[in-house]
């Protein structure tokens, strides 16, 4: 079988074999991508690295009063979740087959220019970018950058086989240590052989000179 064989048979499919449901992974990864990152978001927030809330996604519905507390800022984080998985099952049903990081960062990027640049201030979410600080905006930034990437990159692991960029390579290096004891066993073997034939040669050279000599 060979690489392009290898490639269309583990087409779409897990380290399990089965056929990989896109609606059913994305929802899991965007619910994995929420965890985390709504997490560390919550974090940035505690330690004051930025003043965009936890719960800025609900800000337009609840006061300002409420989001800051600890009920907001989990109130916020089931929500980012929920938002995550929807972004998920976007990027999957549109951009599954773009392979590498590169995408994934691209679409974190786009997502902090809609909410953070243009759509949030407008609808009151958070103030505008121009008056807020630069610890906010490089905070928020980079958090949704590497959620993006997160996202992305986990999706083009699973349907573009960037595990399987070198199947032919595994499977050689797999051959030569497999042969590599036979190999080894046979010359062992082949060895023995000779050092028993030396050995009844050395025997029978003893006898012969070990022979009586005739009596005249």
């Amino acid at each position: 079988m060979n690489e392009q064989q290898y490639r269309q048979q583990h087409h779409d499919k897990g380290s399990s074999g089965r056929k990989t449901n896109p609606f059913w992974f994305a929802m899991q990864l965007g619910m994995f991508a929420g965890l985390i990152w709504g997490g560390l978001r919550w974090m940035a927030y505690a330690f004051h690295f930025t003043i965009v809330v936890p719960g800025f996604l609900i800000e337009p519905f609840y006061n300002h009063s409420y989001l800051v507390t600890a009920r907001g800022g989990a109130a916020g984080y089931v929500v980012f979740i929920g938002f995550s998985m929807l972004a998920s099952v976007i990027y999957t049903m549109f951009m599954k087959k773009i392979p590498g990081p590169w995408a994934g960062i691209v679409y974190g990027i786009v997502w902090w220019v809609i909410l953070f640049v243009a759509v949030g201030p407008m609808i009151k979410m958070m103030p505008p970018v121009t008056k807020t600080t630069w610890n906010s905006i490089y905070t928020d930034f980079c958090l949704f950058l590497l959620w993006g990437l997160f996202i992305g990159y986990t999706v083009a692991m699973e349907f573009n086989d960037e595990r399987l960029r070198e199947p032919g390579g595994s499977k050689g290096s797999h051959n030569q240590h497999s042969s590599g004891p036979k190999g080894a066993s046979k010359s062992g073997s082949q060895a023995r052989g000779e050092e028993s034939n030396d050995n009844e040669g050395r025997a029978g050279g003893t006898d012969s000179n070990n022979q009586p000599e005739p009596v005249m």
